[in-house]
This record gives structure tokens, sequence and C-alpha cells, in this order.
């Protein structure tokens, strides 16, 4: 709706991400999903992603037209975290085989939580900004500035005759 009338999207990131896998696949929830990346990735109004909290895995990148460097600018607030997946998910599972390889409960669990921790520490906002992954932490006071300041950024939507889509999605 927004790109059939040239109006500019915020889109508010706060996402775990998307459950796949064959349980998730039972439900078609992939397919609906990737609804998302095949209009994201036609539109052409401008694209300001703020992340609030989480921006997790492939639900943060379609709430970020496809990716973190897609949209005008992609901004956090300091409460953002970031990973490409659920943390604890991605040590249970991406991590699995160093896990199992530990025989005692209290030492394994000690490991998933320091190793879990560690992911945090490396997927803060402000420690995504210092790679070049987001282009500001920011206070969430100045969100608006930035908006603002996006729209100065863009060129304005050309007057056109008839429409721009054939149709919208539903």
């Amino acid at each position: 709706l927004c790109d059939a009338f040239d109006l500019p999207i915020v889109s508010l990131c706060d996402t775990p991400g998307f459950m796949v896998g064959p349980e998730a696949e039972k439900t078609g929830v992939v397919r609906h999903v990737s609804r998302m990346f095949v209009n994201g990735a036609s539109l052409t109004v401008p694209w300001f992603t703020v992340v609030l909290r989480k921006g997790y895995g492939l639900g943060a990148q379609a709430m970020a037209a496809g990716g973190f460097h897609e949209s005008v600018f992609t901004i956090a607030w300091p409460t953002g975290e970031f990973g490409g997946m659920g943390l604890e998910g991605y040590v249970r599972m991406g991590l699995r085989k160093e896990m199992q390889a530990i025989a005692d409960a209290a030492e394994r669990a000690a490991w998933f939580e320091a190793k879990v921790a560690s992911l945090y520490e490396q997927g803060k906002a402000l420690a995504i900004a210092s790679a070049l992954e987001i282009d500001a932490v920011i206070d969430p006071a100045e969100t608006r500035r930035w908006i603002l300041a996006g729209l100065d950024a863009v060129p304005a939507a050309a007057r056109r005759e008839g429409r721009k889509r054939p149709c919208v999605d539903v």
C-alpha cells in the first residue's frame, strides 16, 4: 500500500526472526513470510529502519527492506540486539556438537550460559554499529529527527498519471 501511494516506510523493527524447519514448514509459514522479501525487493519508496529491541535473522532482514544496508538508514536504540537468529537457539542448534562433547551437565550448562552471554555482548547495538552494520545507535528521543532528515535526503515522489502498480497484494 505504501509503495502504491508513494508513502515512505518507517519500519520499527523488533523481531526474534521467524521459525523455519520441518514443523514450521507444515504450516506454510516460510512461503507466506517470503512474500515480505519479494514485495520488499520491488518497493521504490524510501524505507527507514529503526531497530527498537530485537533484530534477529531473516525476520529482521525483511523488516529492513531485505538487509540493513538496503534502507535509506538503519539505526538502533541502545536496547537493540542483533544476531543471525535467536542467540539461545543458535547455541543449542549451531553449537550442538560442542555442547554434546561436554559430559558434565553442570559444566555444559555453564558453557551454554557463557556462550550466550558472549553472543549478547557481540550483538549489542553499539558493537554492531562499530562494525558498520548499521548507521548509528541513537537516543530514542532523536528518532523523529532522523526520520525527518531521511525524508529531506530523498527526492520527492514524481507526479504520475495512472497507477504505479497493477494491483496491491491482499
